[in-house]
């Protein structure tokens, strides 16, 4: 570590948080090419890979979550210096990641068909059709993912985000080349999207895996076949990503349970929910990037027993994501009409996507940041429970029983989602607000 009064200069800071936003970024902006390329493949299709999405992000952010776990323990150890415990654990989350995605992947295998009648069994044949070649095809990829994200988290753990973010722009450029091929050329539809998916993810997993072994770095993992588990390192990596992962799962699991409430208003509110909520990712997606290379510095800041020091990056970041979140509303309001039309998307749902991203634009700069990003470094800390807890009450209360409330009874279409979600947003933004002040989610012992 440095001997400088502060442990991360500024431009430690810029060389850590700066791939970790482009990668978001890129990441998000080549998820809207994609989808903008299904969508010209017709309504049946974009709702299909929707309703599927909304499963899968489920699945990738409890894995997301568990990764991180893993990596908030490594970075406490850096921070004080322990880098044979740092490699053990990070051996130690490859091996859980690892067991736990291909769990996934043979449960949702055998269920998959009965899973998508049950939540969706409500839209019309043809989008249903699509959805089980859909998500036949991407549940294949969810090991690799599982990896990936292992594989990244421990590399941003020890301030190497540069690499994640290479192999994660090529991994998208790859898949937009195949979805242009599979979709356009071969005519393969729903299929070619999810196909090309499942290969950018394999080249994701194989890579990062592959540069993990560098024995230069702080961290290096090789001789796979010799790990074996540590349940009290792996309970640790739960403690912390377990209560993270039910946050997450509880977050998208909700948007799946309004997801299915919105199908019923027809494809063309699905559709144009499908492509609001990818604008709206997109215009926070820097500002989660921010929220990403937070738990680095926080974790590492506070393994090296400076509380003081976690407190003002924890400022000093908020205020970033804070610029970066209103520049990028901005922005993505200003590109909107513009992806609706090159996205081939029908008159009655772009205008509802756009009425819908106005209200957007306005509200998310007030409340988001407080909601969102004090989490990041809370979780960092150890204080994962409280963010939990939080989280799944104000999700469910407000997000999910509003929004019903409002859809079945009120009649009110998809705003109702939207509502929903803006009254969410401004009671965790308060309490959490509170909470970052109290102090108290300091008082947790990671290592």
């Amino acid at each position: 570590m440095k001997n400088s009064d502060h442990l991360y200069s500024n431009l430690d800071l810029k060389k850590l948080l700066v791939p970790i936003i482009v990668e978001q970024l890129l990441s998000c902006l080549m998820g809207t090419v994609d989808t903008m390329m299904v969508s010209n493949v017709g309504s049946a299709a974009i709702s299909a890979v929707s309703l599927v999405d909304s499963i899968n992000v489920l699945v990738i952010q409890a894995l997301s979550a568990l990764a991180a776990g893993g990596a908030i323990l490594c970075s406490h150890y850096l921070g004080s210096h322990n880098e044979k415990s740092a490699n053990h654990s990070a051996r130690q989350v490859l091996l859980v990641m690892t067991v736990l995605s291909v769990a996934l992947t043979l449960i949702c295998l055998v269920f998959r068909v009965p899973l998508l009648k049950l939540i969706f069994g409500k839209v019309e044949a043809d989008v249903m059709a699509n959805s089980q070649v859909y998500f036949l095809f991407t549940l294949l990829s969810f090991p690799f993912i599982g990896l990936y994200d292992a594989g990244a988290s421990i590399m941003r753990a020890q301030n190497d985000s540069r690499r994640p973010m290479v192999i994660s722009v090529i991994s998208n450029f790859l898949n937009i080349g195949g979805n242009a091929l599979l979709i356009f050329v071969l005519n393969m539809g729903v299929a070619g999207a999810a196909i090309s998916t499942l290969f950018s993810r394999i080249f994701c997993a194989v890579v990062v895996i592959w540069k993990l072994r560098n024995e230069k770095e702080p961290i290096a993992v090789r001789n796979y076949l010799s790990i074996r588990p540590d349940f009290s390192t792996i309970r640790r990596i739960l403690y912390i990503g377990i209560p993270s992962g039910i946050e997450n799962s509880m977050f998208q699991f909700g948007k799946l349970a309004i997801q299915s409430t919105v199908s019923t208003l027809g494809t063309v509110a699905i559709a144009a929910q499908a492509m609001t909520n990818i604008l709206e990712m997109l215009n926070g997606v820097a500002a989660m990037g921010i929220g990403i290379g937070l738990m680095t510095v926080v974790g590492q800041c506070l393994g090296a027993g400076r509380k003081d020091e976690a407190v003002y990056y924890m400022k000093k970041l908020m205020i970033f994501s804070e610029v970066f979140l209103i520049a990028c509303c901005a922005v993505v309001y200003v590109l909107a009409r513009p992806i609706t039309m090159i996205g081939g998307m029908e008159a009655k749902s772009a205008e509802m996507c756009l009425d819908m991203m106005f209200w957007i634009t306005i509200v998310k700069p007030i409340v988001w940041m407080f909601a969102f990003i004090p989490a990041y470094g809370m979780r960092a800390a150890g204080d994962v429970k409280f963010s939990m807890i939080t989280s799944c009450i104000t999700m469910w209360t407000f997000r999910f029983c509003l929004c019903v409330y409002l859809i079945r009874v009120c009649g009110m279409g998809t705003m109702a989602v939207w509502i929903g979600m803006f009254t969410d947003w401004t009671v965790r933004a308060i309490v959490f607000g509170l909470r970052f002040k109290s102090g108290k989610w300091m008082e947790h012992k990671v290592v």
